[in-house]
């Protein structure tokens, strides 16, 4: 295995451990469906998801928890094979690799829980953002990267180069 590729397997996996690290922390510290103030913005809420992203298919009857699964691990494996790939692109690689700790982070929980942990919750007054953990975080992110990383690709090409 080459050096970049581990680099970005182990930004993978240090966004799957914080998000483990804190959904433990979540679970063991706050009661279900009790938010817990921290900013005048930002609650601590520990809810389960057995949707996907807004809940979306959450009041489905069950079978949407191993679609999810089998659908995230199929991304994992299309990432890695991304990674091998396209190494030497280092924002790609690294956006990607946000999005392999976090789509795994979400798998876990799916296969331990049935549901993913969500306990992050940001308001505005009565407005509140769907909760999500770190995981969803890293995927958001992951996301914005590789759109930044195609506009600037885009953008950075003269009129002459197309």
């Amino acid at each position: 295995m080459s050096t970049p590729f581990l680099r970005y397997i182990t930004v993978a996996t240090i966004t799957l451990l914080s998000d483990q690290t804190t959904k433990w922390w979540a679970l063991s510290h706050l009661q279900m469906g009790a938010p817990e103030s921290v900013l005048p913005f930002l609650n601590w809420l520990l809810l389960f998801n057995p949707g996907a992203a807004f809940s979306f298919l959450a009041q489905s009857s069950g079978w949407q928890r191993w679609f999810f699964t089998l659908l995230g691990l199929a991304a994992c494996i299309y990432i890695v094979v991304i990674l091998r790939k396209h190494q030497d692109d280092k924002l790609l690689c690294v956006a990607l690799s946000l999005i392999l700790g976090g789509a795994l982070g979400n798998v876990l929980d799916r296969l331990m829980y049935g549901a993913v942990v969500d306990f992050i919750d940001m308001h505005y007054a009565n407005w509140h953002w769907p909760a999500f953990n770190i995981a969803d975080s890293a995927i958001c992110i992951g996301a914005i990267l590789i759109i930044f990383g195609e506009l600037r690709k885009s953008f950075g090409k003269s009129p002459q180069s197309h």
